[in-house]
């Protein structure tokens, strides 16, 4: 099995790249992993204690069930990943995702380098680089549409988690990519040699 890592800031077109490298290899041969499902739960917390969390630290993700079902794929053996609910702050109590072990596996989050237990399980490391005002543009964007934020609480959000996170650990976790992407998903010549390097180990 071949793991992939897909790191980058917010924003910065993470899932364009794994959804294009998925297009070009198969749907069938690739599993793929959002970090995003597996923040920790927090339901002894209240709503707005909820919403209060810095979710852009690294350690509000819950990476030992990650690595438990890396491991599991590893073994030629199913798991189910939890669905977390954005507009909410919780793991869905009735939803998951079924992972299933094919020989290529995904993984896409913010902090897929960070953590060096992680890091350790991936074959191959990249980093999608993009400049900070398209990711605050596209961060802006998503979270409107798709998790139901306001502007305020965006704007507030960005200058007391994201930012500093960003600069702390994100960016920092750069220096273990065996591939850097600038401009994400718009870098076709990065996403095919990914698509090619992939393709080799399909093929030996």
């Amino acid at each position: 099995m071949l793991i992939i890592g897909i790191a980058g800031g917010t924003g910065s077109g993470k899932t364009t790249v794994a959804r294009s490298v998925i297009d070009r290899l198969g749907q069938d041969k690739v599993t793929f992993i959002s970090q995003d499902n597996y923040y920790k739960d927090q339901p002894h917390l209240s709503m707005p204690e909820r919403e209060a969390l810095n979710y852009d630290h690294p350690l509000v993700f819950d990476n030992d069930l990650l690595i438990q079902h890396l491991n599991c794929l590893k073994m030629g053996l199913p798991a189910r990943a939890p669905v977390y609910d954005f507009t909410v702050h919780a793991r869905s109590a009735v939803d998951t995702v079924e992972l299933k072990a094919n020989n290529i596996v995904i993984l896409e989050g913010l902090h897929v380098l960070s953590d060096e237990n992680l890091r350790s399980l991936l074959d191959i490391k990249v980093f999608v680089d993009t400049d900070p005002d398209v990711r605050v543009l596209r961060r802006v964007l998503r979270d409107i549409e798709e998790r139901g934020r306001t502007i305020q609480s965006i704007h507030k959000q960005y200058l007391n988690s994201v930012k500093p996170m960003h600069e702390a650990f994100i960016e920092p976790s750069k220096k273990y990519a065996d591939l850097i992407l600038p401009e994400g998903g718009q870098n076709e010549v990065g996403i095919q040699l990914l698509s090619v390097l992939t393709e080799k180990y399909l093929t030996n």
